[in-house]
């Protein structure tokens, strides 16, 4: 199994991952519409022996009161439920990390489970002074800095790209 950018041909097999790993088709439609209208984004699939078994998507978000700083979005991220809890979760997180950080992101944000992100070194993102545009608890909106100090002094609320609300 390796981890790899997203191809064309890919799109079904993505598409297939995210229905099998969420009990609504709406993370699966929110990956279509960004791909079309998102811009950068960071999509990468684990691959096994060419099955798409994992599927993690990165989109531009923005921090209201600092718009010209460089922040990512992780959402959605999924693994088909047969191979779940085997590293590949942990894998594509770390290499989309790396991808944000390489095309200059400073920081990226997730809307995820309070006890599975901070292994990656996420922590809630109001202790960096960034709220969330939806109502969610504090401790399921976290960022992690991607370069350190890059979200010091900044606050606001963090803007998800327009494709969110309309799934």
């Amino acid at each position: 199994m390796h981890i790899r950018p997203e191809r064309g041909a890919d799109t079904p097999g993505i598409r297939t991952v995210n229905l099998t790993a969420f009990e609504t088709p709406t993370e699966a439609d929110l990956v279509d519409v960004l791909r079309e209208q998102a811009e950068p984004i960071v999509s990468l699939v684990a691959d096994d022996d060419n099955a798409i078994v994992g599927h993690i998507l990165f989109s531009p978000v923005t921090l209201t009161a600092h718009p010209g700083l460089r922040i990512m979005g992780l959402a959605p991220m999924a693994v088909v439920p047969a191979r779940q809890r085997q590293g590949i979760g942990s894998a594509l997180i770390r290499e989309g990390l790396e991808h944000c950080r390489r095309l200059g992101f400073g920081a990226v944000i997730v809307l995820g489970h309070a006890e599975y992100y901070p292994h990656f070194g996420f922590a809630p993102a109001s202790r960096f002074g960034l709220g969330c545009e939806y109502d969610v608890p504090d401790e399921v909106f976290m960022a992690l800095e991607l370069y350190q100090g890059i979200l010091q002094g900044k606050s606001g609320t963090i803007r998800y790209h327009p494709a969110f609300a309309t799934v």
